[in-house]
């Protein structure tokens, strides 16, 4: 015999009834339990409990509390307030209403830069590289995405760009901050990160009429450095793109990348996700070409001098298959795995290919040396890489 349901009190001032299916709208949003028992009890206690609203506006709280994540991470909200960027910067043309705008023949075009537009371009990609490290230097167990967000906003400002996420497509932040089991696109908000966790930031910058684009994944503290499943998917999602970038010179077809990722990938025992590509990057944010990361991809067009792309392969431990969570934008694995990307924007030349983005001297991060068992025979591949 089950226990008789707990029967919920009516949360109405002075009101002695038992709850009904009456909730706040507001308490439901900020995750708070509110029961009433009739709308009419709703409304007269109003004046009053609308003050839990005011004390909970600084709490912190998952707004998605009945959403299955397939890993361990939640968001932690309120998210900060948008931040602003003086009228003095140029902006991109979805700054203010979030639509790109773009004609069906822009996504469909591969545009060839001349020489003064492809300065254009080596300028603010080595922005937007300088950028990157500015917030890789930040990454540290204590710090939260949000506190990256704001760096990588100011540091925008600070070399009058315009950051590239900020509202492309309502997108709410100047940086996506993805950690752990997040694919790409995570929203920085008030998560901390924790010894152990790896995350990936990546940049994108508007200046002067052009778009750069890279991110990088970083380990956050020295626990991850130990763990050997995320030193793999890391240095080999690393490993993935610089294989794909030799590849790259006038005639390389865009088809031909994801077969030396995917490969290469398996050999580590992970997988590549499907769902998100490398695109041409120019005055557009994103458009033509399509560069796949995986085999036997359907990609059409070659590569010729003056192209600018970008190649950004998302590497997992376990599935290639993803969920979205209900912000629209944060992008998991479905089996809550650990994944990894690297990402850099190139130029064709007449002759090979340029790293717009390439790293500098001192920039952070870098290669770590792969866990011997996993370099020398691929250990996992047979678990991993036939994963659905």
């Amino acid at each position: 015999m089950t226990d008789a349901p707990t029967k919920k009190q009516c949360i109405g001032v002075d009101c002695p009834n038992e709850a009904g299916s009456l909730q706040c709208p507001t308490c439901l949003k900020l995750g708070k339990e509110s029961s009433f028992c009739s709308q009419d009890c709703f409304k007269r206690s109003w004046s009053e409990h609308r003050a839990v609203h005011k004390n909970a506006s600084t709490a912190l709280y998952n707004p998605f509390p009945t959403f299955p994540f397939t890993g361990s991470l939640r968001p932690i909200y309120p998210l900060s307030p948008p931040r602003p960027v003086p009228e003095s910067v140029p902006h991109p043309n979805y700054a203010k209403d979030g639509d790109p705008k773009y004609k069906f023949i822009a996504r469909t075009t591969v545009k060839i830069l001349d020489k003064k537009k492809i300065e254009g371009m080596r300028k603010v990609c080595r922005l937007s590289r300088e950028v990157l490290d500015i917030a890789a230097r930040e990454v540290k167990p204590g710090v939260t995405t949000d506190h990256i967000d704001e760096v990588v906003h100011n540091a925008c400002i600070e070399r009058k760009a315009y950051p590239s996420t900020l509202n492309y497509v309502n997108f709410p932040k100047s940086v996506c901050t993805s950690v752990n089991e997040v694919i790409c696109h995570g929203i920085p908000d008030k998560r901390m990160l924790l010894e152990g966790d790896i995350i990936n930031l990546d940049v994108s910058l508007y200046h002067e009429g052009f778009h750069g684009d890279i991110n990088e994944t970083y380990y956050v503290g020295a626990k991850a450095l130990a763990d050997r499943d995320s030193v793999r998917v890391v240095e080999t999602a690393r490993e993935c793109l610089s294989d794909a970038i030799k590849l790259v010179k006038p005639g390389m077809a865009f088809k031909d990348p994801g077969a030396v990722i995917e490969k290469h990938a398996k050999s580590r025992g992970c997988n590549v996700i499907k769902t998100y590509c490398g695109h041409g990057v120019n005055s557009l944010f994103h458009c033509a070409p399509n560069v796949p990361h995986y085999a036997k991809n359907k990609a059409v067009g070659i590569a010729k001098p003056g192209m600018t792309f970008t190649i950004e392969p998302m590497i997992s431990l376990g599935t290639y298959k993803d969920k979205t969570w209900p912000d629209d934008w944060t992008s998991v694995t479905q089996d809550g795995t650990r994944t990894a990307q690297f990402e850099h924007t190139l130029l064709v030349t007449e002759d090979g290919v340029e790293v717009l983005t390439a790293r500098m001297a001192d920039s952070p991060g870098g290669p770590v040396e792969m866990p011997p068992e996993v370099k020398t025979d691929g250990e996992g591949a047979g678990k991993a890489a036939d994963r659905n």
